[in-house]
């Protein structure tokens, strides 16, 4: 008995490559049906891809401005304050009340507001605008192309990011000296960043906080944030709650308050809804194409499948075959998708682009071919079906 298990096995595996051969033959001799296999998985993948990594993108850009200013571990708001991009402001006596709290390191107001820019020749943006505190400078991105944020201690000076200074003066190369016009007054682009994209305006500007309250026309209170740096040593989640249960206001560590606006926008806003409808169209489209032209490719070759069960190949091989077919023809719509929305992605979200950040994250591919072999699974069942209750005998006379 043990010599023939070699040779059992072998036959088995001469057996499996012989179903495969078979099953394939009859896949591409139906070249139409299987395009049309191809093109809707394909369709359904890109879809899927595609909108998925930019709801992602979006809700990893609402969070931006709290992480591009590496340099700080908790922000300070007014208890109404939600999220980075709904600010109240408050007094000015609030930054005092936090320096004065044990285990603060330092403490730094932070301006924020939404301003109209406008260039000499007369185009206009709506623009992101962050005050820094005029002696330290912090809470700025880290990552400079022209300039540096020193430059911003010159009269009337400004850093612009990248994409922003696109949009302004296109067809200029990136420079700097360039002159703008906030609210009537005049500003000088004296640094260029490679700042994150934000999720609520198309430009994002810094400049000193003494400079940017000059700006916006406001009442008396003007701080929106109050930026923290915990002494060494220290934890920064206590010292967050030190801070609100001595001064009354709202404290979180970066990474919580990065959260809590990933989770507000996607709570408050339709844009969840929005893209959970596309996907779900992607999904259901892609599903009853596949599903409807594997149940017509079942019905055209229902003669064959009677003929394999006629000369004793069991059910359990011809639902194999069905399988193997439908397999090989998802895995080739899957990777074209795959590949389209790779390809939107490197070449549409460049850096100099207003969709530059956006990327294809590998889990979302992970998870949409998941989705995909259980939907197509689920969608040619019917087929699979009528193949295993076939009866050769009938279908053999018609």
């Amino acid at each position: 008995m043990r010599g023939r298990v070699p040779e059992t096995i072998g036959h088995w595996a001469f057996g499996c490559d012989v179903m495969t051969g078979v099953a394939l033959k009859m896949l591409f001799g139906e070249r139409s049906k299987l395009i049309g296999l191809v093109l809707g998985v394909a369709f359904a993948t890109l879809l899927i891809t595609q909108q998925a990594s930019l709801f992602v993108g979006l809700m990893l850009r609402s969070q931006n401005t709290i992480a591009d200013a590496h340099d700080v571990e908790i922000w300070v708001m007014d208890p109404f304050t939600e999220q980075i991009d709904l600010v109240r402001p408050m007094r000015n006596a609030a930054l005092y009340q936090v320096r004065s709290v044990a285990g603060v390191d330092w403490a730094v107001p932070l301006f924020k507001a939404a301003v109209p820019i406008k260039t000499a020749d007369g185009r206009l943006r709506n623009a992101m605008l962050l005050g820094l505190d005029d002696v330290s400078l912090a809470g700025a991105t880290n990552r400079f192309i022209l300039g540096s944020l020193d430059d911003l201690r010159r009269p009337d000076s400004i850093a612009i990011d990248r994409t922003g200074f696109n949009q302004l003066w296109p067809n200029e190369p990136l420079k700097l000296g360039m002159t703008l016009e906030l609210n009537d007054r005049r500003a000088v682009v004296t640094a260029i960043t490679e700042a994150a994209p934000a999720f609520s305006a198309q430009v994002i500007v810094y400049t000193r906080y003494s400079q940017a309250i000059g700006y916006i026309p406001m009442g008396r209170d003007r701080l929106s944030f109050i930026q923290v740096r915990t002494r060494p040593g220290l934890d920064s989640s206590a010292v967050a709650e030190d801070i609100s249960q001595q001064t009354g206001l709202k404290a979180y560590v970066a990474d919580e308050f990065a959260w809590r606006t990933i989770i507000y926008n996607l709570r408050r806003t339709g844009m969840s809804t929005n893209f959970a409808i596309t996907i779900a169209l992607g999904l259901i489209v892609g599903s009853a194409v596949t599903g409807l032209i594997f149940n017509s490719f079942i019905s055209d070759n229902l003669k064959q499948f009677a003929t394999l069960k006629v000369v004793g190949v069991a059910d359990g091989s011809i639902m194999g075959m069905a399988l193997c077919q439908v397999g090989v023809a998802a895995g080739m719509g899957f990777s074209i998708g795959v590949g389209l929305a790779a390809a939107f992605f490197e070449f549409v979200c460049t850096p100099a682009s207003t969709l530059r950040g956006f990327y294809l994250p590998w889990w979302i591919v992970a998870a949409a071919a998941l989705i995909m072999a259980v939907s197509i699974l689920i969608s040619t069942a019917v087929g699979l079906r009528r193949v295993l209750r076939l009866d050769p005998a009938t279908l053999l006379r018609s």
